[in-house]
């Protein structure tokens, strides 16, 4: 059985249980050495076979995961965050299922979680957005256009953005001319949840500026919405006033029945 694992944000601690378990079982793992926090890897067993797939392409990826099933050994693909982002994990999928290999997912906590804990920020806020886009700028690898980042900002949601601290200029430009204020605040977390994690609060305007001052270059997620700023609305969800499938509301003190 081949795993595709969620490494977690950063921190070693921040790994599931089901994956800490998985790695310490493993005879295989190979890991997104680029992202991956190395430290995981003091899990594995002294004999267990551990591959960088910074190093490596798909199809030598696909050869080691092969190998190692035929000789009937349990192989981790260990993927940073969860594996569904930006974890190019569905083509290795499909071409194990081309040569009839199984697989299963074990997810992770996501980076844009560990950027929200470090922030202390809410992505869903009432009054202010209730909608979180995930996404990246274009670079040597293209975005759909239908999915650009004008596009997006056009619906003023909460908005996350990966693989783009290189192009904090562009960024910019692309949020403000979508419709983003140039004062609407963001936020740069590098490395959250890491022993280095920065957090940088700035406007969509000063991005570039930002990181500049603080040398980062990659390794760091944008955030950017009003959600990162102090108005909003209280959630219904514990209001007094709120009846729910659990709560009533609440009976008006004396003093209010008589006004």
């Amino acid at each position: 059985m081949i795993t595709f694992t969620g490494a977690g944000p950063g921190a070693e601690d921040l790994i599931t249980v089901r994956g800490q378990n998985l790695l310490k079982e493993a005879d295989v793992v190979i890991y997104a050495g680029s992202l991956v926090n190395p430290g995981l890897l003091s899990l594995c067993r002294e004999d267990c076979e551990i591959y960088n797939s910074a190093k490596m392409t798909l199809e030598e990826v696909i050869a080691v995961m092969t190998e190692g099933e035929r000789s009937g050994k349990r192989i981790v693909r260990l993927h940073t965050g969860d594996p569904c982002l930006y974890g190019a994990i569905r083509e290795q999928m499909d071409e194990l299922e081309k040569l009839d290999i199984p697989y299963e997912v074990c997810p992770g906590v996501s980076s844009l979680c560990g950027a929200a804990a470090a922030l202390g920020a809410e992505y869903t806020l009432p009054g202010v957005s209730q909608s979180v886009v995930i996404t990246r700028m274009a670079g040597r690898t293209p975005v759909p256009k239908r999915e650009s980042i004008p596009s997006f900002a056009a619906h003023q949601a909460t908005m996350v953005i990966f693989l783009s601290a290189g192009m904090l200029e562009e960024l910019s430009d692309e949020l403000i001319r979508g419709g983003y204020a140039a004062d609407t605040p963001a936020a740069i977390v590098y490395k959250a949840t890491w022993p280095e994690e920065k957090v940088l609060h700035c406007t969509v305007k000063e991005l570039a500026k930002t990181a500049a001052r603080e040398n980062v270059t990659k390794t760091a997620l944008i955030v950017v919405g009003r959600i990162l700023g102090d108005e909003y609305e209280r959630s219904k969800l514990y209001d007094p006033s709120f009846t729910t499938e659990f709560r009533e509301v609440s009976a008006p003190s004396g003093k209010d029945k008589e006004r």
